[in-house]
Order: structure tokens, then C-alpha cells, then sequence
């Protein structure tokens, strides 16, 4: 068995948690946070599945906080569990919940961070490989975007594995410059148009001082 078809075995496994935890509930064996827990579970799981398949699936800023929430709730149960009198049931719910979160806190942490090609539109990732063969040409490279009042000017440059965008932003109330480093080239691309505005087409035209 090779490590693929592993993950997607486990993955299968969480993904039955929360079947087996509805048919718990129904056969009157839930507890009073048992459709909280299945709701949070049920998320976690598509999570898991976005990271083992590497597809981005919702949004990149909802798993970090959700993997926050499980380890919250695993760390307030297990303290439940070792200060009070719980009956079977609920002690059941809270070991299992409690153990099966620590791996998908992990996971989801680690699916979260916006800094990955799994997170890029198809557009992202053909702009990400036009920039890329740009700044093997020639780095840094340079462009500049206005509109109104407004001047964006972008330096790129390519450091060893990582990619760093010096920003400087121009308008009627001042100037600001910020400075981001990416792993790669889709999410530099996606930081570029979102707080830039800057395509890589505007890469193309002779270089702005």
C-alpha cells in the first residue's frame, strides 16, 4: 500500500465518523453538543479531503480558525472529562471526539495557509507560470498601474525558492509601501492583483523606475 492510497483510507475513516455519530444521535445515544460536534466534524472532514486531494475547497481563512475551535474543544473536554462527574455517554463522545481531533487540528492548520497553488484559480495558475519563465528571463521585474489619483508601482524579484513583492501605493492621502515574501508563484500572483492591481501582462511592458 503506498502513502497515497493510505491517506485516502483514513480520510474514508474520519468521513464515517460523523455518519456513525448522526446514527448514534437518532438511536437516542447524542449528548447535548453531539449536533455541534457532528456540524464541526463534518467540515473537518471536507477539509481533510481538500488536503489529501490538494484541491482548495470553501475558503483558505475559514480552516485555520475552524482547526482553532477542535483543539479548543478537544483541550475544554478533556478537562471536563479529568474535574467532573460525566455519565458513559457523554464520556464516550468526549475521548473519541478529543482523540480523532488531534491529527485533523494538524491537518487543517496546515490546509489554511493561503500560500499554496492548491488555493489558485486556473487563471492564477497560467499567470503564475507566465510570471515564472519572466523572472528567469530577467529579475527583478517591474510594473506600475494607475487609476484616478491612485499609483500602484511593484518590484518582484525571485530569491533563491521564495518570491518577494515590494508594493508602494501612491494617492491623495500619501504613500505606503508594504513588502511580501510567497513560496509561490500562484499566490504572489493572486497578492499582485488583489492589492495592486497588477497583472502579469503589465510585466510585459517596459520596466518603471
Amino acid at each position: 500500500m503506498n502513502l497515497q492510497r493510505a491517506y485516502y483510507l483514513l480520510a474514508a475513516f474520519y468521513s464515517l465518523l460523523p455518519l456513525i455519530g448522526l446514527i448514534a444521535i437518532f438511536s437516542g445515544g447524542g449528548t447535548p453538543f453531539a449536533a455541534a460536534h457532528l456540524i464541526v466534524g463534518a467540515l473537518a472532514v471536507i477539509g481533510l479531503w481538500g488536503y489529501i486531494l490538494k484541491r482548495g475547497f470553501m475558503n483558505p481563512r475559514m480552516w485555520q480558525p475552524l482547526a482553532l475551535v477542535l483543539a479548543v474543544m478537544a483541550v475544554g473536554q478533556l478537562l471536563v472529562i479529568f474535574t467532573m462527574p460525566v455519565s458513559n455517554v457523554a464520556l464516550t463522545w468526549m475521548l473519541t471526539s478529543s482523540i480523532f481531533s488531534v491529527m485533523l487540528v494538524i491537518v487543517l492548520f496546515h490546509y489554511g495557509k493561503r500560500d499554496q497553488p492548491l488555493w489558485a484559480t486556473p487563471q492564477e495558475a497560467d499567470a503564475a507560470q507566465q510570471l515564472t519563465v519572466l523572472l528567469d528571463s530577467a529579475s527583478p521585474l517591474s510594473a506600475v498601474h494607475c487609476e484616478g489619483e491612485q499609483e500602484n508601482s511593484v518590484n518582484v524579484t525571485k530569491i533563491g525558492d521564495h518570491y518577494h513583492a515590494k508594493v508602494i501605493r501612491r494617492g491623495r492621502n500619501g504613500q505606503e509601501t508594504f513588502e511580501r515574501r510567497f513560496q509561490h508563484p500562484e499566490t504572489l500572483v493572486f497578492f499582485l492583483e488583489k492589492f495592486a492591481s497588477v497583472s502579469v501582462q503589465d510585466f510585459r511592458q517596459p520596466a518603471t523606475s
